[in-house]
């Protein structure tokens, strides 16, 4: 199992920018990605960004051109910026952990934290 722990959250007037950090530790040898879910109250759970082991990144078409993620593989740490930040970007924001391990695929999250976009 990884666990991951989140950093970063706050409020923040629109146009501005915030960067979160996601740091995993445990079995991170199983991890095949990293990345970004949001859910805003009354909303399910999407997808924000995601970093492949590879170095391959997907995005949201809300976020392109906006966020960028990122990872320090010797820190086992995955970054999410955010520029251009938009009310409708408000949501709690969870790390993901896509592990592969005794032939079998999981998600480990970490416990999220909230982002606030004011108009």
């Amino acid at each position: 199992q990884v666990q991951l722990v989140e950093s970063g959250g706050g409020l923040v007037q629109a146009g501005g920018s915030l960067k979160l950090s996601c740091a995993a530790s445990g079995s991170t040898f199983s991890i095949n990605a990293l990345g970004w879910y949001r859910q805003a109250p009354g909303k399910q759970r999407e997808l924000v960004a995601t970093i492949y082991n590879s170095g391959v990144t997907n995005y949201a078409d809300s976020v392109k051109g906006r966020f960028t993620i990122s990872r320090d593989n010797a820190k086992n740490t995955v970054y999410l910026e955010m520029n251009s930040l938009k009310p409708e970007d408000t949501a709690v924001y969870y790390c993901n952990a896509r592990t592969f391990a005794r032939l079998r695929w999981d998600d480990d999250w970490g416990q999220g934290t909230q982002v606030t976009v004011s108009s």
